[in-house]
């Protein structure tokens, strides 16, 4: 092959890399964030309210690769957990962060979605105490299913969370 040949590839391969990736007006490379964007409808505000207390996760979108929460539940007017929750996409991975106060030293752990279903996200670490496995379920535009589950002090444990959104 001549040199000619070869630059003419390397040229043609090029371009067809750079027309895979979109470009905003600065020439800066746009990311599609198609995971996260698949849970977009968990933006606004979620509670549980029964006899045990309310429980309130506040979402809302940080940027295109970021949403964020946050957990919290009461008891009478205690607030007896909270935690910050981001959800990440990277390289087209989703991870579910939850930093829980009074837990792991404050520090976030990590758990990495599993699975690739649009109404169903499995979010699992295997090396986490409790839970092991997080589920959000997406049912109907107001409602959705949160699932806790794994081993606890070996026994096995499975906690579901009906939340009603409350805004729209």
């Amino acid at each position: 092959m001549s040199i000619k040949k070869i630059i003419f590839v390397i040229i043609i391969s090029f371009l067809g890399l750079l027309s895979c990736n979109k470009y905003d007006a600065n020439g800066k490379l746009i990311k599609d964030y198609k995971q996260l964007d698949k849970l977009e409808w968990i933006i606004g505000d979620w509670e549980i309210n029964d006899s045990a207390g309310r429980f309130v996760e506040n979402w809302k979108k940080e940027n295109d690769s970021t949403f964020s929460a946050v957990s919290f539940f009461i008891i009478g007017k205690d607030t007896v957990h909270r935690e910050k929750i981001q959800l990440l996409e990277d390289n087209e991975k989703l991870f579910y962060i939850p930093t829980v106060q009074g837990q792991h030293n404050n520090q976030p752990v990590t758990f990495k979605q599993t699975n690739d279903v649009d109404t169903l996200f499995v979010f699992e670490n295997l090396l986490n105490d409790y839970p092991q496995k997080i589920i959000y379920q997406f049912n109907h535009k107001n409602k959705f299913i949160a699932i806790l589950s794994g081993k606890e002090n070996g026994k096995i444990l499975k906690e579901s969370y009906p939340f009603t959104r409350i805004n729209k």
